[in-house]
């Protein structure tokens, strides 16, 4: 297949007819100014939802370990590097109580020199 193009004989003029082709014109001052309008009429109107930010636990065992990290002054990184856990929001996620497996939970215990047990429940 082949394309026709048209004859250039002023190769600068050929570049300026692309340059122009290219660059896009926003709108002039008073659009600009109506679509602010309209953005900010829509904000009111439907204002932006913020998201729920998680927070870290207040009591068990991931409030327990987040103390414990940060008497001893370290960071997610360098907690989930001495255990051995590639992705540092690995503890991140511990200490907001989200779940994670037992054997990173165990990691970052042991680093922190914490030492998880299991008990027999009173009914």
């Amino acid at each position: 297949m082949h394309v026709l193009l048209p004859p250039l004989n002023n190769p600068i003029m050929a570049k300026k007819k692309i340059v122009k082709r290219l660059r896009r014109r926003g709108p002039d001052a008073e659009e600009a100014k109506r679509l602010a309008e309209i953005r900010e009429k829509v904000r009111q109107e439907f204002p932006p939802r913020q998201p729920p930010r998680l927070q870290p636990q207040k009591s068990g065992i991931a409030a327990r370990i987040r103390e414990a990290r940060q008497a001893q002054g370290l960071t997610w990184y360098a907690v989930a590097k001495r255990a051995g856990i590639p992705n540092p929001n690995t503890v991140r996620d511990l200490e907001y109580g989200r779940d994670v497996k037992l054997s990173n939970l165990h990691a970052v215990a042991t680093v922190l020199g914490l030492k998880i047990e299991l008990v027999d429940v009173d009914s």
